[in-house]
């Protein structure tokens, strides 16, 4: 996915997440008081409602829990890549995470596939997004 979609919304919660994709890493929330790891960025912990957080670098890692293929684009800014891949990842360091699935053979994907993280230019921002283990290439 490329061309004029848009760049990320940066925020005080996610401003480290970001800057860390922008290096090429996908880091992870990790509470350092009860030790959830935890994905979406904000601001406390959902277990234990700490505002203590740390971020942990992720293995980059994943399997596939669940993915649609969407045909028919939302906006006029998707519709260059159609067919294209929506999916939920459980990482291999536990949360679940909502990305695409890009590259080679995207569309083979299915429920159980293991997936490895790639990151794809937007502007001024890097976002993370998964391709199939072993498929190499570029999002």
């Amino acid at each position: 996915m490329a061309g004029l979609l848009p760049e990320p919304f940066v925020n005080a919660d996610s401003e480290a997440y970001w800057a860390a994709a922008k290096e090429g890493r996908l880091v992870l929330q990790q509470c350092a008081d009860c030790g959830h790891v935890e994905f979406m960025p904000r601001h406390v912990c959902p277990k234990c409602w700490s505002e203590n957080r740390t971020w942990t670098d992720a293995a980059g890692t994943g399997t596939v829990h669940s993915f649609s293929i969407v045909h028919r684009a939302p906006l006029p800014a998707f519709r260059e890549d159609c067919p294209y891949v929506v999916a939920l990842i459980d990482l291999d360091e536990g949360p679940r995470m909502m990305t695409n699935i890009v590259g080679d053979g995207a569309c083979q994907v299915a429920i159980g596939s293991k997936v490895e993280v790639c990151f794809e230019d937007r502007g001024e921002a890097k976002v993370p997004q998964f391709r199939l283990a072993g498929a190499g290439g570029e999002p």
